[in-house]
C-alpha cells in the first residue's frame, strides 16, 4: 500500500489536457474542492493538428478563455483539396456556434486550459504520475489514486482524463472495444509561408503507391512562421498495420509545392504520432467511483478525428453530473444512481452521431468508396456544405433542411 495520504479533495481529476482541465474548471466553479494531477510539467508537447473547429471555440468562450489574446489564429473555414479540385467552405452561420475556428499549439493550449481551471479554484499539481486507482476494500469503489513515487491521494470521486492509454480505466478492468474504429495521426511543423492561412486546409486523397487510403492530410497555419502539417488515417483499411506513417508523411510533403518549404531543412520539430480512440471505444463511462472523460472514454468524432471539442464537452457534462451527485442532501444510494446515469447521458448526446461516424469510416475503408466519393462528391458545392456540417457536427436544433436531416439521422441511429 502507498506510504501516506498527501492530500484530500472532493474530486481528483487525473490529466490536465482539455478534458481534465475543463472538468476541473466546471467542478471548481461549482464550489467543489478539485485536485488536478498532471504527470508532466507545462509547457509540454502533445501530438495534434492544433486546429479548433467552431464547436471547440464555443467551449472556450463558455469557459471565459480570452481567445482575442495574442497567439490565437482565427480561420474562416475549411479549404478542401481533392479530385483535381480546390475550394473553400466557410464555417456555417449558426445560432449554436461561432462562425470561426482557431489554431493554437497544444503546448500553449493545454497550459492555458489548466491555468483557467486554477483561476476557477482548482488545485493543479504537475509532475505527479498516477499509476492506478486506490480501491475501498469492502465496496471495490475507487477512493483515490496511487502515484509513481508511492504516495496516495484520496477523494470522493475520481475522473480519468488520462488519455488513450488511461491507466485508471485499465486498472478498473475497462478495456478498448474492438468494434470501434481507431485512427492514428502523425504531424510535424515547418517554417513556411503557409503559416498565416485564413483556412484550415485538408487534402482528401492520401495515396500509398496505387492505394487510396481512408484518411486525410492537413496544413494548418500556426501564425508564428510555422505550419502544422500532418496526416490522419483510419484502421478500417487492410493496409493500416503495414504503413510506415512517418515515411508516408515525408513522401506526402515531398509532393507539395516547393515554395511552401515542406523540406527536412525547414522542419522545426520531429515527426510524432498518436492514436485516436473513436466513437466511445471504452465503456462504461462510469464504474464504481471512476468517471471517464475525453480520450480515456474514446470521445473522438469518427467523421473527422476531432477530439478537443468533445474532451471539453464531456468534461462539462461530467462536472454537472458529479456536482449533482455530491450535493449535501444526497444519500450514498442517490449519489450512485446519479453517477450511473452519466454513461446514458453521453449516449443521448453523441451516441447516434458517433454510430453514423462508425458507418462512415467502415464505408470509406472499402476499396473504391473513398475514390468514388472524392470524384463525385467534391464537384457539388451544396453537397459539400452539407458534408461540412455533418463531419463537423455543426447544426442548430431548429435549423435549415440540412440541419434537420443530420439531427434526424443522429436521432434514429442506434447509440454508440
Amino acid at each position: 500500500m502507498p506510504t501516506a495520504i498527501k492530500a484530500d479533495a472532493d474530486v481528483i481529476v487525473v490529466g490536465a489536457g482539455p478534458a481534465g482541465s475543463a472538468t476541473a474548471f466546471y467542478l471548481a466553479r461549482a464550489g467543489l474542492d478539485v485536485l488536478l494531477l498532471e504527470k508532466t510539467t507545462f509547457p509540454r508537447e502533445k501530438v495534434c493538428g492544433d486546429g479548433l473547429t467552431p464547436r471547440a471555440v464555443k467551449q472556450l468562450m463558455n469557459m471565459g478563455v480570452d481567445i482575442d489574446a495574442p497567439g490565437w489564429v482565427r480561420n474562416k473555414g475549411l479549404r478542401v483539396v481533392g479530385g483535381g479540385l480546390r475550394f473553400e467552405l466557410d464555417w456555417p452561420q449558426l445560432e449554436s456556434f461561432p462562425d470561426f475556428g482557431l489554431v493554437r499549439t497544444r503546448q500553449d493550449f493545454d497550459q492555458i486550459m489548466a491555468a483557467n481551471a486554477v483561476k476557477a479554484g482548482a488545485r493543479l499539481m504537475e509532475g505527479v504520475n498516477v499509476t492506478g486507482p486506490v480501491l475501498d476494500d469492502r465496496s471495490g469503489h475507487v477512493v483515490g489514486v496511487t502515484t509513481k513515487d508511492g504516495k496516495a491521494y484520496r477523494s470522493r470521486i475520481v475522473v480519468a482524463a488520462d488519455g488513450n492509454s488511461t491507466r485508471l480505466a485499465l486498472g478498473m478492468g475497462l478495456h478498448k472495444r474492438e468494434d470501434r474504429p481507431m485512427g492514428v495521426a502523425v504531424r510535424t511543423y515547418f517554417t513556411s509561408p503557409r503559416h498565416d492561412d485564413d483556412y484550415l486546409e485538408t487534402w482528401l486523397e492520401l495515396w500509398d503507391d496505387e492505394t487510396l487510403l481512408p484518411g486525410y492530410g492537413w496544413v494548418f497555419g500556426v501564425g508564428d512562421g510555422t505550419a502544422n502539417v500532418g496526416l490522419g488515417l483510419l484502421n478500417t483499411s487492410a493496409q493500416f498495420k503495414n504503413i510506415d506513417y512517418r515515411d508516408l508523411l515525408r513522401r506526402w510533403c515531398r509532393s507539395m509545392p516547393a515554395e511552401w518549404g515542406f523540406t527536412e531543412e525547414n522542419m522545426t520539430a520531429p515527426i510524432r504520432g498518436a492514436a485516436l480512440p473513436m466513437a466511445f471505444n471504452r465503456q462504461p463511462h462510469y464504474t464504481r467511483g471512476l468517471v471517464l472523460v475525453g480520450d480515456s472514454g474514446g470521445a473522438i468524432n469518427p467523421f473527422n478525428g476531432e477530439g478537443i471539442a468533445y474532451a471539453m464537452e464531456t468534461g462539462e457534462i461530467a462536472a454537472e453530473v458529479i456536482e449533482r451527485a455530491l450535493r449535501k442532501d444526497t444519500t450514498p444510494a442517490q449519489r450512485e444512481r446519479t453517477l450511473r446515469a452519466y454513461p446514458q447521458t453521453l449516449k443521448d448526446a453523441y451516441g447516434g452521431y458517433f454510430t453514423l461516424g462508425r458507418w462512415f469510416v467502415e464505408a470509406i475503408g472499402k476499396p473504391g468508396v473513398m475514390s468514388f466519393g472524392t470524384r463525385h462528391g467534391l464537384p457539388h458545392p451544396r453537397l459539400m456544405r452539407f458534408a461540412l456540417k455533418l463531419l463537423g457536427n455543426l447544426t442548430d436544433r431548429r435549423g435549415n433542411a440540412s440541419d434537420k436531416i443530420i439531427n434526424a439521422l443522429s436521432k434514429v441511429a442506434p447509440p454508440a
